[in-house]
């Protein structure tokens, strides 16, 4: 079992962020039961939902008194809760922190927002996009004299958003474990953003704000993507200059031309024949000559591809489960080793379960399941 045994965590079920977090510790060994919004347990089909593995599920009605009291009875056996829900939205359901920890002062109380807890937007809706918009991480991404692209949802959502709680939540579950006493983690993902984007603010001088002019942001030839004759692309990062010279020579361009490696007036010159040159092979060719040399090169796979690649089979780096391929756990650990126990129950499928774990008797389970608080 993964580094977390032992530590328990309520999930309150949300979108994004929140069950990237629970999928995170979850994958480490934590016990993570997802409270769900009320819906009949054990009908249907299991949804095919990554992100919600590794968890049982309770359905319970949280606009009632006895479905939250569900809840704090929840809390008296947790390490940890986390919501994604608004400022000021479990307060008013009779879950926020103070009823919470009151039942459990060693309880840590996660609230992952988009904008935090407080400040003149805390209240305003918003998404990945707004988040690292704000938090100056969209600007820099994007070609020269283009718009900025969105990089997905990953910036905001979930290296900014879910994987920041999930590292807020075990060191606020660590400093708890020596002084007994629990608190409120406010992770918001524009700070997370912001967080990422560290390395940018200490370049200061050698960092220009018109994107796509720069070492990372694809303004340099040597790290970039680039089109192979098959429609495919490839990308490079041979920063070093040992590593430059290799793809100097790998490429076929000629060294003499390419020597000034960092005279930025000369980068859309480079890039432009390090265009051509890169489409007169197709990307299993490029592959041939590159793949595993130090020019730092790999070849750009779709998500359909990458579970196929030697490296990443080598490592398993994606697992099927249940038929759906999916990332395997990470990080790796050398002796308390992460697992995919089960893959995304049905929401409320282990109501019952759950409730007898936390002291509920059956009678009291039948009760709550006839009065449609919980799942049945």
């Amino acid at each position: 079992m993964g580094p977390l045994r032992g530590f328990r965590v309520i999930e309150l079920a949300g979108i994004g962020p929140g069950p990237f977090c629970g999928m995170m510790l979850s994958d480490m060994g934590a016990e993570v039961i997802r409270v769900d919004r009320l819906a009949a347990g054990g009908q249907g089909k299991r949804p095919r939902d990554v992100m919600a593995r590794n968890r049982r599920s309770i359905g319970v009605d949280l606009k009632s008194p006895e479905g939250v009291e569900v809840v704090l009875r929840l809390c008296e056996s947790a390490d940890a809760l986390f919501e994604g829900f608004r400022p000021g939205v479990t307060e008013r359901l009779g879950v926020g922190p103070e009823p919470c920890m009151a039942r459990n002062p060693r309880l840590v109380y996660g609230r992952m927002t988009g904008w935090g807890q407080v400040g003149p937007l805390a209240r305003a809706a918003g998404h990945d996009i707004n988040y690292i918009g704000l938090a100056g991480a969209l600007h820099a991404i994007g070609e020269k004299g283009q718009k900025p692209v969105p990089p997905l949802n990953l910036v905001g959502d979930f290296g900014g958003g879910g994987m920041l709680l999930a590292f807020g939540l075990v060191c606020a579950m660590l400093e708890a474990s020596r002084s007994g006493q629990g608190q409120v983690v406010d992770a918001a993902m524009v700070d997370g953003a912001a967080a990422l984007m560290a390395t940018f603010f200490s370049m200061g001088g050698f960092f220009s704000d018109k994107r796509g002019s720069n070492l990372l942001d694809g303004g340099a030839h040597f790290y970039n993507t680039y089109e192979t004759k098959d429609g495919e692309h490839i990308c490079v990062g041979a920063i070093e200059p040992q590593f430059y010279k290799l793809l100097v020579e790998k490429s076929g361009v000629d060294a003499a031309a390419f020597s000034a490696q960092m005279d930025a007036s000369k980068w859309d010159g480079y890039k432009a024949e390090l265009t051509a040159v890169f489409k007169t092979r197709t990307r299993d060719e490029w592959c041939e000559i590159m793949e595993g040399t130090d020019i730092c090169f790999a070849p750009v796979l779709s998500i359909f591809e990458a579970p196929e690649h030697p490296h990443n089979k080598d490592r398993q780096t994606f697992v099927e489960v249940d038929g759906l391929m999916q990332p395997a756990p990470a990080p790796r650990f050398s002796r308390t080793e992460p697992e995919i126990a089960h893959s995304a129950r049905r929401p409320g499928e282990d109501s019952a379960t759950v409730l007898e774990e936390a002291g509920l008797t059956a009678a009291e389970i039948a009760a709550l399941q006839d009065a449609g608080v919980v799942a049945a």
